[in-house]
């Protein structure tokens, strides 16, 4: 019996070795080999992730170049300036080809850039200084032009003739959101009040964003403009509960409390994400400034991207006059991408000397 069980296991074996010999065999294609990246590059977050901003639309950047380069680009987020030095070292350390520290402060990010001169480092944002070094591209995107649209929004749709802008800090950058807001305002409804209030550079408070935008609308204001990164949410939280408006910030937030924000000011950190990263894929990398506005697509209004969330979800006296205020916002880019109308700049006038900025002094 045994001898019988082990001449039929050795005869299944035998045939098992011929039919797989006379099987088809595998072919190359079916063995799919993955090229590594060529490049790699990091963003480092000043701030967790999920503001629905300034941070998310920088993320929006790195998605971007995992899509469309041959690079590995990671997202480090950090909790707070306390972890900006140990996750700029710890990116050095693993060696990315390119890292981009979001809003950092520029002396850190000096004396780390001299420490290691042949990193390559990018800024999406602004970096506040005379010069940089030769292994540092700093991106500024002038949102003076956008925000003046923002402010024609506010003040062709106010009842009141009152309206806000709760503010992340007191800076020269943050400034050129808001006079730009304000002269806004004032050349569509000279005699509107516009009130302001600044956050102490606390850009991760939604309940100090909501408490101020409530005094404001308690104030008297129906329309407020957030400019104050994920504290802005309260802003946008705020316009909701008392059903009243607001203005969304950095990225499309009209979506955040549907028929109350009427529209967004869109500041592309997106792309000033993306472009460093490019530059290094294409052997184009250089240090220094570089500028990008509304005449390059770095910043514009949500409507611009084909939002229509207020018009479909807002009161109807309010919807009524959108044709109207978005006739004259087309009419107002036209005469600032001419050269026809200029609008303050508070990020290189801080004193609002020049002609566009002392009356809103």
């Amino acid at each position: 019996m045994k001898s019988r069980f082990l001449f039929a296991l050795s005869l299944i074996m035998v045939l098992t070795m011929v039919l797989t010999a006379c099987g088809p065999k595998a072919t190359e294609e079916a063995v799919v080999v993955t090229e590594a990246p060529k490049f790699t590059a990091a963003l480092i977050t000043p701030n967790p992730l999920g503001d629905r901003s300034f941070i998310d639309a920088a993320a929006r950047g790195i998605e971007r170049a995992n899509e469309e380069l041959p690079v590995q680009a990671d997202i480090i987020e950090t909790q707070g300036v306390a972890e900006h030095e140990a996750a700029l070292r710890s990116a050095i350390a693993q060696g990315y080809d390119i890292i981009l520290p979001l809003a950092f402060d520029a002396e850190l990010l000096f004396n780390i850039a001299a420490e290691f001169p042949d990193q390559k480092f990018a800024s999406p944002s602004e970096v506040f200084a005379e010069e940089l070094p030769d292994n540092l591209i700093a991106f500024i995107i002038n949102v003076n032009e956008s925000s003046f649209l923002a402010g024609l929004v506010a003040g062709s749709m106010t009842n009141t003739k009152i309206v806000g802008a709760v503010v992340g800090g007191d800076s020269p950058a943050l400034n050129q959101f808001f006079y730009g807001y304000k002269q806004g305002v004032l050349e569509v409804c000279p005699d509107c009040q516009v009130l302001v209030s600044y956050l102490g550079f606390d850009f991760s408070n939604p309940t100090l964003g909501k408490e101020t935008a409530v005094a404001q609308y308690d104030a008297g204001a129906d329309i407020v403009f957030a400019i104050a990164g994920r504290s802005g949410e309260g802003v946008l939280a705020a316009s909701q509960e008392y059903d009243l408006y607001s203005i969304g910030v950095d990225s499309n937030q009209d979506f955040v409390a549907p028929g109350h924000v009427i529209v967004s000011m869109i500041k592309r950190t997106d792309m000033t994400t993306f472009l460093p990263i490019e530059m290094v894929v294409d052997g184009t990398f250089q240090g220094g400034f570089k500028e990008l506005g509304m005449a390059d697509g770095a910043a514009g209004l949500s409507w611009d991207e084909g939002s229509t969330t207020f018009q479909d979800e807002g009161p109807a006296d309010m919807v009524a006059k959108l044709g109207d205020t978005q006739a004259l916002v087309d009419e107002y880019r036209g005469k600032i991408l001419s050269g026809d109308y200029i609008v303050c700049d508070a990020l290189v006038d801080p004193e609002l000397t020049s002609d566009a900025c002392a009356p809103l002094k």
